[in-house]
């Protein structure tokens, strides 16, 4: 098989099936859009973003409280452009809609733990939690925090606030202190939602302690409600404030839920951005852009519907987990999983899949190159018939693992590589039902999303050609600011500094002849080595195909008045990183790269620092290697790493 050939490619029937394919032949009668092709409609959406927009709202079921006649103003501001601005409706009374027996989530854990909530089981709790919240005076605008593991309360606690109007904002319970403070201080919660502790990789990891500091920390914070994960009755007598789970919805005998009715713009989420270079930027996000998009990644893009079981292994601290939830917009199940993905062995995931009958399965680059290099093989251990899709991102999936899913883990499945970020709480470009699959490739830009690539000028390069991935129109999840940013300050210095009027993404991608998109790299943490312009994706891409790497980062060091590029490589458990590794590596980059690609020094290491979410810190390995300090080190789930990049003297 060659590159040009593709992996995988959908079934007349599938196709023909598909909600998007529906979609479009909804809009080629109600708005005459030419042609019958994905390219056709992707055009269509960004030359005409109202009635794109308005369609997809209708199509998706979006659910207006009051909607207004205008889509759209200031179309040609960003920022600044206003979506539906007469129109209101409510973010929890979105993901509420169905309240029926269908499953709504599957709670599992790596302690083997199993739990169900129906729609209608859901909707209840909700309502008794939000009447609690109403009862100590939560209303609008208030933030509700969670320092909390990936379980149905959580989703619950999410739901009850903002059905109110008040706006959540969660962490992962492994932040640490400084972790959660560095965020939480700056928005200020009055309610935090908290377990008592969580499992992970067969560790009790009890988080009272924690809260006892953060309590004392967090001004503002009148409540702590503590549910049990590790103790049925955990003791909170330590903790300030904290009252148990089930004495505070005790206070509410509510079985309604009142939606408040809200502004498509009000906020819905607080999301930050990784805080390895500073402390982290609180990205405010809008109820009914963040809906509207999700649906329509879902929906059109996925191909979500009620009979279908969707999973992302994803913590609370990750904008996957928010992107996850909205799945009960669309009435499917959601399996919640917490814990680590490889207890007891690398098959976890997949033996759930089979047995919860997961038809969407999202993940993390990162895990299926980890599933790779492990012994397991989920095609010959698991049966995974009712899997349809597979999901990837966090970094840019390597070919190899392209090819090791349709080998190992199922010939007939759809695997979306997709790639957006937490600043707009969506994607760029992701997939669809129309597409084939080619190695290495995103299948498509997003419907709605006028996605280019620019050189540095801002000279829009043609396919084929990297550069700087950039949106030149506004879109819906646009953030609605940054908290506490006056003037947007921080928001247009964020992605419209680079070029006005035009968000600058960071990433340094190329589109495809095919309408694709290959993703290099962030494109802050690209490499110029004689001046020459290099994504360290296309270095990675080449060294993880080798069975002794388990890992790798590479960084551009400044020497002799020039940038050489330096290769960190975590090695296989009992093997060494000798010379004849070290020929194969650079014989394997110069060959399917480029001489340019080559790095100059490679150098083992035991670890590679990276935040809670996974993804490679480059810039704070770059730091560590100048010896430069690296800001804000609590953002990252390995600080200790950072050790193995300073002072080595093969770099001297």
């Amino acid at each position: 098989m060659t590159e040009s050939q593709p992996l995988w490619t959908p079934g007349p029937d599938r196709i023909a099936g598909s909600r998007l394919r529906s979609f479009m032949g909804r809009v080629a009668q109600n708005c005459g859009m030419p042609g019958d092709d994905y390219a056709s409609l992707h055009r269509w959406s960004i030359e005409h973003p109202e009635r794109f927009w308005s369609e997809v709202a209708a199509f998706c079921d979006l659910r207006f409280d009051t909607r207004g006649e205008v889509v759209l103003t200031d179309a040609d501001r960003m920022p600044g452009a206003r979506w539906f601005p007469g129109s209101t409706l409510n973010f929890a009374a979105n993901l509420l809609k169905f309240r029926d027996a269908h499953p709504a989530i599957v709670f599992r854990d790596e302690a083997g733990r199993r739990t169900e909530l129906s729609y209608a089981q859901l909707y209840a709790a909700v309502a008794q939690l939000a009447g609690a919240l109403r009862a100590v005076g939560i209303t609008r605008g208030d933030r509700v925090a969670g320092c909390v593991p990936n379980c149905p309360e959580t989703v619950i606690a999410m739901l009850a606030t903002t059905s109110i109007g008040a706006i959540w904002s969660s962490c992962s319970p492994d932040f640490g202190v400084a972790g959660v403070l560095d965020r939480f201080e700056q928005i200020r919660p009055r309610v935090l939602f908290a377990a008592d502790g969580y499992r992970y990789d067969g560790k009790r990891l009890d988080t009272r302690p924690a809260l006892v500091q953060i309590a004392a920390r967090l001004d503002g914070l009148e409540h702590i409600v503590v549910f049990p994960f590790l103790d049925s009755e955990p003791d909170l007598s330590s903790i300030p404030n904290a009252r148990h789970w089930a004495e505070f919805i005790a206070t509410s005998q509510a079985t309604e839920v009142e939606f408040a009715e809200l502004p498509f713009a009000h906020p819905v989420y607080i999301l930050y951005s990784s805080g390895t270079t500073g402390v982290p930027k609180c990205i405010v996000h809008g109820a009914g852009g963040t809906l509207l998009q999700h649906l329509k990644e879902h929906i059109l893009h996925c191909d979500l519907g009620r009979d279908d079981t969707f999973f992302f292994f994803t913590t609370c601290g990750w904008m996957m987990w928010n992107w996850l939830v909205s799945g009960l917009a669309s009435g499917a199940t959601l399996v919640l999983y917490d814990g680590s993905p490889f207890k007891p062995d690398a098959g976890a995931l997949w033996r759930i899949a089979d047995e919860e009958g997961i038809t969407i399965f999202g993940t993390g680059a990162r895990y299926l190159a980890a599933v790779e290099k492990s012994t397991f093989t989920p095609g010959a251990s698991c049966d995974l018939a009712s899997m349809r899709t597979i999901l990837s991102t966090g970094s840019p999936l390597a070919p190899s693992s392209f090819k090791y899913v349709y080998s190992s883990i199922k010939s007939d499945v759809a695997l979306q590589s997709i790639s957006g970020g937490t600043d707009l709480l969506g994607c760029f470009a992701l997939g669809s039902p129309l597409h084939p699959v080619y190695v290495g490739e995103l299948q498509c830009l997003g419907l709605g999303m006028d996605v280019r690539i620019f050189a540095g000028d801002g000279q829009e390069l043609p396919a084929g050609h990297k550069g700087e991935l950039v949106c030149t129109q506004p879109f819906p999840s646009m953030p609605v600011g940054f908290w506490a940013d006056e003037n947007d300050a921080q928001y247009r210095a964020a992605y419209f500094e680079q070029f006005a009027n035009v968000w600058a993404h960071g990433d340094y991608a190329e589109l495809t002849e095919r309408g694709g998109m290959i993703i290099s790299g962030r494109s802050d943490a690209t490499l110029n080595p004689g001046g020459v312009r290099i994504g360290t994706a296309e270095i990675y891409r080449q060294v993880e195909r080798l069975d002794e790497i388990v890992e790798c980062v590479a960084v551009g060091q400044d020497w002799k008045g020039d940038t050489r590029i330096v290769l960190f490589v975590i090695m296989c458990a009992g093997v060494a990183l000798d010379q004849s590794i070290k020929d194969r590596i650079r014989r394997s980059i110069r060959t399917n790269a480029s001489p340019r690609h080559v790095p100059a020094k490679i150098v083992a290491v035991t670890d590679i620092p990276r935040t809670k979410s996974g993804k490679i810190v480059e810039l704070a390995v770059r730091s560590a290697v100048h010896g430069e300090p690296v800001r804000n080190t609590s953002a990252l789930a390995n600080p200790e790493a950072l050790q193995f990049f300073r002072n080595r003297p093969e770099l001297a």
